[in-house]
């Protein structure tokens, strides 16, 4: 086999290989970071942000807002505020604070 020969196969497998390789050497975007969701607390948060919650309606957000105050978000439960099933879901962006005088 001629060089010539071995230099024109080379050359046509990089042809048809460079964009592979190209695509390879480019780096990967990262996948971007997970946001961080701010708790909503249930002693202090609007009707807006607590109905802004899924699976919290008008009816859960009214009975939250007339509950309060809360020492723990578990009282949603142990006050049948929400059903079981109900505050699994929303256990993890609800918070309990102590509950914020307002100001006249």
């Amino acid at each position: 086999m001629s060089i010539k020969k071995i230099i024109g196969g080379l050359v046509v497998g990089m042809m048809l290989a460079g964009p592979a390789l190209a695509e390879e050497a480019q780096p990967k975007e990262q996948a971007p970071a997970k946001q961080k969701i701010a708790l909503v607390d249930i002693n202090n948060a609007s009707q807006e942000e607590l109905e802004a919650i899924p699976e919290i309606g008008t009816e859960h957000c009214h009975h939250i807002m007339m509950g309060r105050p809360y020492k723990t978000k578990q009282e949603l439960v142990t006050k049948k505020i929400l059903p079981k099933a109900t505050y699994a879901k929303v256990k993890n962006k609800i918070v309990a604070k102590k509950m914020v005088a307002k100001k006249a």
